[in-house]
């Protein structure tokens, strides 16, 4: 059955050679005066891009205040300063230069520097409060990977509490994205293959569902994986391959703006879940933490619709059909799990570098259960007994 559905995605790319050159122009266009140029390490000052943007933003008449320091799985104390140094310079615009992390902390501090109750903006990740508005925020890609440039999701993480959640609402979609798929080329190839994961990921995670599909929809998702996988494979021996590093970066942001969730459920979003907490407790690459237990939750659950795994085995990765719709989904699984072994990521927990003790793996089963106190998933619900066994199972 095609599910009702409704489409937005209201942001401006603007993606090619150069593109970055254009960030002020866009800012003057929304007619923002005073910018939170925000970013991760050093990698965007060296290479010299944070000084075009500067020079970007001077040209356009922009003002500018700094905070840098944004690291992977971002964290809540860094979006807390973002959200009072705003409020203090009198910020209208935050510039996201960076991945999906520097745009997941612009969000949330736009969520909280837009706030009138002024309260804390762990509250709307905790699901206590929902935000009536964010600052405008824009963003230069740096790396292809969570789609965050188009999406309304971001994801925080409470360093307080070792709890990362995600949090999703269009008032935080981009107004622009700047996409030049040449910044991408100096990525070592282990951050390069995350980004692949996370991409095909979350197509993955609308593909299997618990509901319908259109069949339209269906062949926009399976050709974006098809061309993600094709071009990781490509970029694993030719980084600096520029039509390879632009089919990833668009495919990335068009895996999620929604568009391949039109007439579904919105998907099953587990894989995500279960790699939050190893995430907040171990401080894991998302990419590669999404690689370990993808193949543990998809034996957990295929049997609640093999036919959907087989159609993904056939269509995606271009398997022959087995006996059955068993068989074929079983191959599949297996076949994407070759897959990520050939760009050097991770099938399982180990694989990661971490061993969870007992303890940990219940901990994180409870606080995953918590968040879900109705079941987690679509495809199957999940309890805190069935998320304990595929952690194990992923080991």
């Amino acid at each position: 059955m095609i599910e009702d559905f409704t489409y937005y995605a209201p942001t401006k790319v603007v993606f090619g050679r150069g593109a970055e050159n254009k960030t002020g122009e866009l800012v003057a266009e929304l007619g923002c005066k005073k910018i939170l140029l925000h970013y991760g390490g050093g990698s965007a000052e060296r290479t010299g891009l944070l000084g075009r943007i500067r020079a970007s933003l001077r040209e356009a008449g922009a003002g500018f205040v700094e905070l840098g320091g944004v690291v992977p799985n971002p964290r809540l104390l860094l979006v807390r300063e973002g959200i009072e140094l705003c409020r203090r310079e009198g910020v209208d615009f935050i510039l996201a230069v960076g991945g999906g992390s520097v745009i997941d902390s612009a969000k949330a501090i736009g969520y909280g520097a837009a706030d009138e109750e002024r309260g804390d903006v762990w509250d709307f990740y905790a699901r206590l409060r929902t935000p009536r508005a964010c600052l405008p925020v824009g963003s230069v890609l740096t790396i292809a990977a969570a789609g965050s440039e188009m999406s309304p999701s971001s994801v925080i993480t409470n360093e307080d509490t070792e709890t990362k959640r995600g949090y999703s609402n269009d008032v935080c979609r981009p107004k622009f994205a700047v996409m030049n798929p040449e910044l991408t080329m100096t990525l070592p190839a282990y951050q390069t293959a995350c980004g692949c994961t996370d991409i095909l990921m979350h197509t993955m995670e609308r593909w299997f569902g618990g509901g319908g599909s259109m069949e339209l929809t269906d062949g926009v998702a399976a050709a974006l994986m098809r061309t993600v996988i094709k071009n990781a494979k490509i970029l694993m021996a030719e980084p600096e391959n520029y039509d390879a590093r632009a089919e990833v970066m668009w495919a990335g942001s068009l895996s999620h703006n929604g568009l391949t969730s039109c007439g579904t459920d919105g998907g099953d979003w587990s894989s995500h879940q279960l790699e939050h907490e190893l995430g907040a407790l171990f401080d894991v690459a998302h990419g590669a933490g999404l690689a370990a237990v993808w193949g543990s939750w998809a034996r957990y659950v295929y049997k609640e619709n093999p036919a959907r795994f087989a159609k993904f085995a056939a269509e995606v990765l271009s398997m022959p059909r087995g006996a059955d719709d068993e068989e074929t989904a079983l191959s599949g699984i297996a076949a994407m799990e070759d897959f990520y072994r050939e760009i050097k990521m991770p099938v399982s927990i180990r694989g990661l570098g971490v061993e969870p003790s007992e303890a940990q793996i219940k901990k994180m089963s409870a606080k995953c259960a918590a968040n879900h106190p109705d079941g987690m998933g679509k495809m199957k619900k999940l309890f805190e007994d069935d998320i304990e066994r595929i952690f194990r199972a992923a080991m």
